[in-house]
């Protein structure tokens, strides 16, 4: 059994492969301490776009820099996108490796593969092999592959001389019982050495791999702390005591538990990763943990927001991570939109009072409700927002499509119209939906624009408030009150967007925008207790 601890590599995602000089060197003394047999130091590629440390390229030069222990083998990885692109793979190879093995402290480099990649990638191991290196293959996303795709992968492999054959439960969505199967699958035509890299979205990283142990896998990934993208990974500081068991050996764990205390956990404590119960839903739904972790890292999404969006890539799909995917949870209206409902025919020449779920609503409760009464402007409260009285409300909005899935069934029991841009909805929120009444006025996301059409509106974000402010323009209201945007604070990422949107709002309408309780935004502000009659 050999232990591949690939925490510099792996790990690298959250601080740019930058690990200082001194760290790296305990780091390798601690891994020899703790069993380990193999450290993949980092990445090796010729990408150089903005800043990574030294451990995004772990050349031959800064390998040499290092204090490596005689006893560690050491290990790089690249990705097959680099290899298997326009240019020569030889001449790539060339310069990812100008030296042979022989005059490189690099004993061991894997192959990071996509299953579609795969094929075109495995020539590289004869032009690897040659120069004196071990090599590894990494096939990623293999779980939810049929048992016919992975023994043709397998069959494909066993026309060259890999050294070690590693799958990866890239998702976090395998059990043991699916862990075996796989390795079985691989087994009907691969006979050389297997690997397992495993993800700990449900909390089963380290009990795959024992498994995998048990099924005669012999190369195992681990991490301190499990540090790795998301959920993270096995953790070395685990799976080493358990190997050690294996092999009967005595390990000393004091400098691996250092290194643990006085860098791992504080960046762990400060990243977060490790798994949680959105990790854990990922794994089981197959989605790809980076959806769950860009979430967590943007304030704009609360927890109903991540597990709406979770629920929508659980039906839509979400194996593969994408940036344009995971925004449009946020702005999926593209397109030219269609209305039926016309805003004029309830709004115009009538003052309109928005009311926001910041907690000004709440504070200010009696007051607003006196001005409502007395002064009769139309009232719309953003999503589910129940702070004033329902009899007071006149109309709901939503827009927001991660909201409104999560949303739905207040929707159904509460009394007022939805506003919502129904024509353009998913089918399983408008299922949700079925009962309620809903006036369709359209919606188009468009970066800078703000254009309040008759029946439609193109937006520069899905904000419910934007949609709001474009529906009471269109309306002709006469003017716009809001209440309840109390503000983010400052630093917080949504109220930059909030004040952008504020901002396109009076400079392309006509229409006076005042807030009257307390609030952080640039707008005009007036007191609620002064408009009211006393």
């Amino acid at each position: 059994m050999k232990i591949l601890d690939c925490t510099l590599r792996d790990g690298g995602y959250y601080n740019s492969w930058d690990f200082p000089l001194e760290l790296t060197n305990n780091y390798l003394s601690a891994m020899t301490a703790a069993g380990v047999d193999i450290v993949e130091l980092g990445l090796r590629s010729l990408i150089n776009k903005g800043f990574k440390g030294a451990n995004a390229f772990t050349t031959d030069s800064y390998i040499n820099s290092l204090n490596v222990p005689s006893e560690l083998k050491v290990a790089v990885m690249i990705n097959a996108t680099e290899i298997v692109g326009d240019v020569d793979q030889n001449e790539v190879l060339s310069k990812l490796f100008p030296n042979n093995a022989e005059h490189s402290r690099v004993d061991v480099v894997r192959i990071a593969c996509h299953v579609h990649e795969f094929v075109n990638a495995l020539p590289a191991c004869t032009w690897l092999k040659k120069r004196g290196y071990l090599v590894g293959f990494n096939l990623m996303q293999i779980a939810d592959r049929s048992q016919e795709e992975v023994e043709g992968l397998a069959l494909e492999a066993a026309k060259y001389p890999i050294d070690a054959l590693y799958f990866a439960d890239s998702m976090g969505s395998m059990n043991p019982s699916q862990t075996s199967k796989i390795i079985s699958w691989l087994r009907k035509y691969w006979k050389g050495a297997m690997g397992i890299h495993t993800h700990d979205n449900m909390g089963l990283a380290l009990q795959n791999t024992i498994q995998a142990i048990d099924d005669g896998v012999t190369w195992l990934d681990a991490t301190v702390t499990g540090m790795g993208r998301g959920p993270g990974n096995a953790r070395t500081e685990e799976l080493v005591i358990e190997i050690a068991d294996k092999r009967n050996q005595t390990i000393d764990m004091v400098p691996l538990m250092g290194i643990i205390a006085q860098f791992f956990q504080p960046m762990k404590n400060k990243c977060g990763w490790g798994s949680n119960p959105y990790y854990y839903l990922s794994g089981k739904y197959g989605i790809h943990p980076t959806y769950i972790q860009e979430m967590l890292s943007d304030s704009r999404y609360d927890e109903e927001d991540i597990l709406a969006a979770i629920n929508h890539l659980k039906v839509e799909g979400g194996k593969k991570f994408s940036a344009n995917t995971l925004d449009a949870s946020r702005h999926f209206y593209q397109g030219n939109s269609k209305g039926s409902w016309e805003p004029k025919s309830e709004l115009s020449g009538r003052s309109v009072l928005i009311l926001g779920a910041g907690p000004g609503v709440a504070a200010h409760k009696l007051a607003i409700e006196s001005f409502i009464k007395t002064e009769k402007p139309v009232v719309i409260a953003l999503n589910t927002q129940s702070s004033v009285s329902q009899e007071l409300i006149d109309y709901r909005v939503a827009c927001h499509p991660v909201r409104l899935l999560a949303d739905c069934a207040a929707h159904v029991e509460l009394p007022q119209p939805l506003i919502t841009p129904a024509s353009m909805l998913p089918p399983d929120v408008l299922q949700s939906l079925n009962g309620k009444k809903l006036l369709d006025f359209g919606l188009t996301v468009q970066p800078s624009s703000f254009e309040s059409g008759k029946l439609a509106a193109v937006l520069p974000n899905s904000l419910v408030i934007s949609y709001a402010l474009a529906i009471s323009s269109s309306g002709n209201a006469n003017c716009i009150y809001l209440a309840g945007f109390d503000g983010y604070g400052a630093g917080d990422p949504r109220s930059e967007e909030m004040q952008n949107t504020l901002d396109l709002f009076n400079k392309t309408q006509n229409i006076k925008v005042m807030s009257v309780t307390p609030t952080t935004y640039r707008i005009p502000t007036s007191s609620i207790y002064a408009m009211q009659e006393s």
